[in-house]
């Protein structure tokens, strides 16, 4: 133990968890499980999809109640009636997805829960000084050093990381002592991600805490004091900083060492000549200035560049969900006009925004799973063959390994890891032969992620064609046959399969 956490161990704790039980159904999400947090750590709470974490935070945070045990806050003990009634105690939470309501504006969920107070008089009807709500809510997001967004502008307007860096601003501008980061770094870009670093620093300078939760280990062993380890809702080891080596983490977390190869271990890199997708002088106002690209049959095309460098967008675009101001997109050989044009010619799309785009979180596993693949257990437009649609979902919950209780459990309250693999399952289950996947890691842990680096590599083998969207170097780098560099809406730089390609090769093309 260093001396710097035997000091912080010295103190009192900040927040006690005692023997905190709670189960869903059938499934125990949490069994018996303790920790302390201290005055000025990070503490990583950490483990695989599923095994805890954002269930005990959202305890803590007042989203949800424990089954059983108890939880001591500043020496007292903690309850919370919501999540709004917890950061207005001193806990704020920021949660792993999206937080912001896109149909209101930026200042009115900055205060949502309190918009009351700017009303020009004490009646309910009054109107609201929105002007004045406005200013306020730029000052919070100088907090974040978004230092211009409008407070009026419609939230939606936005993309995810602002959306998020608006989320986080919100917590932090009521001061919590303590502040839970749930899986929240992977949704911001290198920026985004340094200013949330800087926050965390404040905060255990200044004597209050952060319980950081994320599957990045090298943000993990860089950014946190302590390490808990959960695995499949058990308490499994309090790590101190001295303890911490990626390889000891990973055997923690899954309870044994990761065989395998992580990423694909060859690097022949070649594909079919076979052009399957292909741009023409592609551009769009601000996210592509005439990008040319062909994309080849049984080919992973990486495509790389910091978040607004237009890569997102051309993901939009290759599925037909953004429609290009000039130039021409071609699917076998045919130009694409809509999302159901591409669909037709069986192509998919995994989106970053998972919980927005690509799930119906109201909705069932089954449902999610099935809706792309009604023509393989339906007859007519509505006649819906249930023994065919049962064993259609059922093979891909097999297949794909989805943790749940059930077919009819709610998308919503799976891990991170388990939604992405039903998105998945609603792709390839339907018999896709192009994935456009932006971020598709994003979220998971080490396991899902070797698992799904195994059904890209797999799809591959298959002659099916992959277009990898990520800001994650390394599985670019370990997943490609061709790398792209996109900055400022243009295509910068190509580079084959190789092993003697190094991230800072490429990031020299990306700033």
């Amino acid at each position: 133990m260093t001396q710097e956490t035997t000091v912080i161990q010295e103190k009192e704790p900040l927040l006690q968890v005692r023997n905190i039980v709670k189960t869903f159904g059938i499934v125990k999400a949490l069994s018996d499980v303790s920790f302390d947090l201290y005055p000025g750590e990070v503490l990583g709470l950490i483990g695989e999809n599923g095994s805890g974490k954002s269930t005990v935070s959202s305890i803590i945070a007042g989203m949800q109640k424990a089954d059983s045990g108890e939880i001591f806050f500043q020496g007292k003990p903690w309850s919370a009636s919501s999540m709004v009634d917890a950061l207005d105690k001193g806990i704020g939470m920021i949660v792993q997805e999206t937080g912001t309501i896109p149909g209101i504006s930026v200042a009115e969920n900055v205060f949502l829960g309190e918009i009351e107070r700017f009303r020009v008089s004490h009646f309910p009807f009054a109107p609201l000084n929105k002007k004045k709500m406005n200013q306020e809510a730029e000052k919070i997001l100088s907090l974040v050093d978004l230092h211009d967004i409008p407070g009026s502008l419609m939230t939606g307007a936005l993309d995810f990381v602002t959306r998020k860096l608006i989320e986080i601003a919100k917590v932090i501008s009521k001061n919590p002592s303590i502040m839970i980061v749930d899986e929240t770094s992977t949704a911001l870009n290198q920026t985004g991600r340094q200013t949330l670093y800087r926050l965390m620093k404040e905060y255990r300078k200044a004597g209050k805490a952060v319980i950081f939760i994320s599957h990045d280990l090298d943000e993990v062993i860089e950014q946190c004091d302590r390490l808990i380890v959960l695995r499949d809702g058990h308490f499994i080891q309090d790590l101190p900083k001295k303890d911490f080596s990626e390889d000891g983490i990973k055997k923690l977390m899954v309870g044994r060492s990761v065989a395998g190869d992580y990423y694909r271990s060859d690097y022949d890199g070649s594909f079919d000549p076979e052009v399957v997708m292909e741009l023409k002088d592609a551009s769009i106002p601000g996210s592509l200035d005439h990008v040319s690209l062909q994309i080849h049959k049984g080919e992973i095309l990486g495509i790389s560049g910091l978040s607004h460098c237009g890569m997102h967008t051309l993901g939009k675009v290759l599925f037909g969900a953004r429609q290009l101001s000039d130039g021409e997109y071609l699917l076998h050989g045919k130009t694409v006009k809509n999302e159901a044009n591409a669909m037709r010619e069986k192509v998919g799309y995994v989106a970053k925004d998972r919980d927005t785009e690509s799930l119906n979180l109201n909705a069932s596993v089954s449902d999610n799973i099935a809706i792309a693949g009604l023509n393989s257990f339906s007859r007519g437009n509505f006649l819906v063959l249930y023994p065919d649609e049962k064993k259609y979902v059922n093979e891909q919950i097999d297949e794909l390994q989805i943790k749940c209780f059930n077919r009819s459990q709610f998308v919503s309250t799976l891990s991170g890891g388990n939604k992405q693999k039903v998105v998945f399952g609603k792709w390839v289950g339907c018999g896709s032969e192009i994935l456009i996947l932006d971020c598709p890691t994003r979220g998971v842990d080490i396991g899902v992620k070797q698992f799904m680096y195994h059904i890209m590599y797999q799809l591959k083998k298959e002659g099916k064609t992959l277009v990898l969207i990520s800001e994650e170097l390394p599985e670019l780098l370990g997943m490609s046959d061709r790398l792209i560099v996109m900055k400022d809406g243009k295509i910068q730089k190509e580079f084959p399969r190789s092993k003697d390609l190094r991230d800072v090769d490429v990031i020299d093309y990306m700033i």
